[in-house]
């Protein structure tokens, strides 16, 4: 371990998701800290971001869709042959339909399934299997709250509709996946752990929705929602030295809003 285990450098780390809202604190953060960060994201997504990050980090883009399971495996491959097995990896991205309850159709369930556990699974297992192949690392899945609680209908008046069940029942197996893994990779020296955030709105929605994000800040003992730069340093904990002995536990990151 080096003398400050928070400290990144020589570290690559991969941020999957990586330009979107919460990703790109992320980045930021892993870059800040002296990593060499992949930022992957749909095509043109994280080459767009990347050109806004500080001058001189050492932050690259790729092109990456996590969802097709079939060219997930060859791109990993690709990328490590370029640069390097990853020391961490973290992965943020995200399906949803949005819908109501009785308006979601089996089809969509279904294809929300693949975006959110199929390709998490087909992705992380192979990105494992790389990291037990050279010396280990670590992995963050991220969940959410509502991978652990359900929502609160109060919070979402009409014409809002309540957090969709497909994206709630996706995240809490995101969370029992990262346990898996963390023992399926255990003695080869890869962690597997989960991230679950609280209310973090993007900007647009605060900005639009004083009235909701009211009532999402009195759901929190912090007493408010959480910005993006607040979900970084859980991320960067989770992938460096620091975390060294943390495998397979989920850790909220939501100001309180599961402890009561």
């Amino acid at each position: 371990m080096k003398a400050n285990p928070f400290d990144l450098q020589g570290r690559r780390l991969w941020v999957i998701g990586g330009a979107g809202y919460l990703g790109q604190s992320v980045v930021r953060l892993l870059a800040r800290l002296g990593a060499e960060v992949l930022c992957a994201d749909l095509p043109g997504k994280a080459a767009a971001f990347v050109e806004s990050v500080q001058p001189g980090a050492a932050v690259r883009a790729a092109d990456f869709d996590i969802t097709d399971t079939d060219a997930a495996p060859a791109w990993i491959a690709r990328q490590i042959e370029a640069y390097g097995t990853p020391h961490g990896v973290a992965v943020l991205t995200y399906a949803s339909t949005a819908k109501k309850l009785d308006d979601l159709s089996a089809a969509e369930f279904d294809l929300v399934n693949h975006g959110n556990l199929t390709s998490t699974f087909v992705f992380a297992r192979e990105i494992g299997r790389c990291m037990a192949a050279n010396d280990g690392g670590s992995i963050a899945l991220f969940s959410s709250m509502y991978g652990t609680v359900s929502p609160d209908p109060a919070i979402y008046e009409p014409p809002m509709n309540t957090n969709p069940l497909e994206y709630g029942v996706n995240k809490a197996g995101i969370q029992q996946m990262a346990r898996y893994l963390a023992v399926h990779f255990g003695a080869q020296n890869v962690r597997c752990n989960s991230v679950s955030p609280g209310p973090f709105p993007n900007p647009a929605l605060q900005r639009d929705n004083p009235a909701f994000i009211a009532r999402l800040s009195k759901k929190v003992p912090l007493g408010r929602v959480g910005q993006a730069d607040e979900i970084a340093g859980a991320v960067a904990f989770l992938l460096g030295d620091a975390s060294s002995f943390v495998n397979g536990v989920n850790l909220p990151v939501d100001g309180g809003w599961t402890a009561w």
